[in-house]
């Protein structure tokens, strides 16, 4: 995908708080901030739009799900 069209889909989509995600996973949101804070980051792709405020799109809270998305054999 070309940065256009990064940039457009990433304007598109739902963006989540912190808050939000941390309900979604299960989480605390201290969780989430450490995770955002390490080094390497962790947890779901996120943008930090201060030094205090993160957003997650849409499509990496997604990405973060499937890519841990256990299907037992049957």
């Amino acid at each position: 995908m070309d940065s256009a069209a990064h940039k457009h889909s990433l304007l598109s989509q739902r963006m989540y708080t912190t808050g939000e995600v941390s309900r979604i996973l299960g989480v605390d949101a201290s969780t989430l901030r450490r995770w955002r804070r390490g080094k390497p980051a962790e947890g779901p792709g996120f943008i930090l739009i201060s030094e205090r405020v993160a957003k997650y799109p849409e499509s990496d809270l997604e990405a973060y799900l499937v890519a841990r998305h256990i299907i037992p054999a049957a």
